[in-house]
């Protein structure tokens, strides 16, 4: 117990665009609070938002999550980020209800900045986990999923 009282309470995760959208850049912040988590990101270099169409998805509000793997690897640059696996879900739930579902980012201009409680975890049990930014919004249903998208940005969440 006592080495857990001496680790920092804060990490971060610093947001690169790939190759489908190198312009987007931010952090998120995971803050330790009672009885969970803050989450704050703010990031720029969204793209516009596009509605849908009968056969295409909306660009934005895009899908936000943590995923199981803290790995940025592009491989595929028409597909980056696949190395950081699925949603984060280390207690086994359906989609819409893992802890790494988090709500979706709106661009305003470009630039979404928001700031969220969650109950679903503690920080350290986040680290080395990777930060997403999808195309699309999540649906909150599809499974496994949410039908987010392909994958515009990726982070490593570290202790600070």
């Amino acid at each position: 117990m006592h080495d857990m009282m001496l680790q920092p309470k804060m990490a971060r995760a610093y947001i690169q665009g790939g190759p489908l959208a190198p312009q987007i850049r931010g952090v998120v912040y995971l803050i330790d609070v009672p009885a969970g988590t803050e989450v704050s990101v703010e990031v720029s270099g969204l793209p516009p938002f596009q509605p849908a169409t009968n056969d295409k998805d909306p660009i934005g509000p895009h899908g936000f999550h943590l995923h199981e793997f803290g790995t940025c690897e592009v491989s595929d640059p028409e597909d980056p980020f696949q190395a950081a696996g699925q949603h984060w879900n280390p207690r086994n739930e359906p989609h819409g209800n893992h802890a790494g579902d988090f709500p979706v980012l709106f661009s305003n201009n470009g630039k979404a900045r928001m700031t969220f409680f969650t109950n679903k975890f503690k920080v350290y049990e986040a680290i080395g986990t990777a930060v997403i930014i999808h195309e699309n919004p999540d649906d909150y249903r599809s499974q496994p999923t949410g039908d987010a998208g392909r994958r515009l940005a990726c982070g490593v969440i570290h202790w600070m």
